[in-house]
């Protein structure tokens, strides 16, 4: 462990951190399991909403297991890839059935979880049960990257030395390493962001290699932003919104309304069904999962 980098970012923390509902003292494992989930590829400020809809409603894995995978699907509404919502229904089943309701506290039972990676496995064990690991998403990558290797963005894939990294810079204790964990994660989020880093605000700008060598520009693979409009997953999207919202399956032209390009409404159509997001039922009509 290097204090010269962790003791002021956990300082900074404590003053600055966001607060968020999964890390209140009262949250549960599943509340940041749930978190976890829904925060992947999406903003805070979109996931808080539905995150706080979700744990009314399904405050325990086994209540979410009660119910169709479908309405999963409903309640996600539109934070994206929402086949997240299906292995977060997997997950409530595999939660019941293995552990009794509770989420496991070993990382290698969280591993075992429908749909859980090994970034969201330590992150819940970090977050939910305080204990030491690499939790290394994209902006703790990207604040590693500036602070100690000096470049502007990781690697695009994670690197061996990536996580060596992040489990030599962890402080020895389990629950101060876990704070550490999401120290860095919020940095990254406020602070060293992507595209516009608030340097005069870094609490360890002193230390950060990057700055001390001038900022140099990022000289890798070119960086490509996502596109959206027009794509298939806008047209998925079109399409799940309209299941969403009805009360029971849709005949056909109430999809085929929404989306003029005819081969890729139902290209995106036939990879919904396929991902287990749309059932097809035997009148033609169409359903979320049952």
């Amino acid at each position: 462990m290097n204090s010269t980098y962790t003791d002021p970012i956990l300082d900074w923390y404590a003053a600055n951190a966001r607060d968020l509902p999964w890390r209140a003292p009262d949250a549960t494992p599943w509340g940041v399991l749930v978190s976890e989930i829904m925060l992947q590829q999406t903003p805070v400020v979109r996931v808080l909403p539905v995150w706080r809809a979700w744990m009314e409603r399904w405050p325990t894995p086994a209540a979410l297991a009660a119910e169709p995978s479908g309405e999963a699907v409903r309640a996600w509404g539109r934070l994206g890839y929402p086949r997240r919502a299906l292995r977060l229904h997997e997950s409530a089943r595999a939660i019941t059935e293995r552990h009794g309701g509770e989420v496991p506290s070993s990382h290698a039972d969280l591993l075992a979880l429908p749909g859980i990676g090994s970034y969201t496995a330590a992150a819940v064990a970090s977050f939910a049960f305080r204990q030491r690991h690499a939790v290394l998403d994209t902006n703790v990558r990207r604040v590693l990257a500036r602070l100690v290797s000096g470049e502007e963005y990781p690697p695009k894939a994670q690197t061996k030395a990536e996580v060596a990294l992040a489990e030599g810079l962890a402080p020895l204790d389990p629950p101060t390493a876990a704070r550490w964990a999401v120290a860095v994660m919020e940095l990254g989020a406020l602070v060293c962001t992507a595209r516009t880093p608030r340097c005069v605000d870094c609490p360890v700008l002193a230390q950060c290699a990057w700055h001390l060598n001038g900022r140099p520009a990022y000289d890798g693979p070119p960086r490509r932003g996502q596109t959206y409009a027009g794509t298939d997953r806008q047209c998925r999207g079109r399409l799940l919104a309209v299941l969403r919202d009805a009360d029971g399956p849709v005949e056909k032209p109430a999809l085929d309304v929404v989306w003029s390009d005819a081969p890729q409404r139902e290209r995106a159509l036939d990879a919904l069904i396929a991902d287990g997001l749309v059932d097809p039922l035997d009148d033609g009509r169409y359903t979320l999962p049952t």
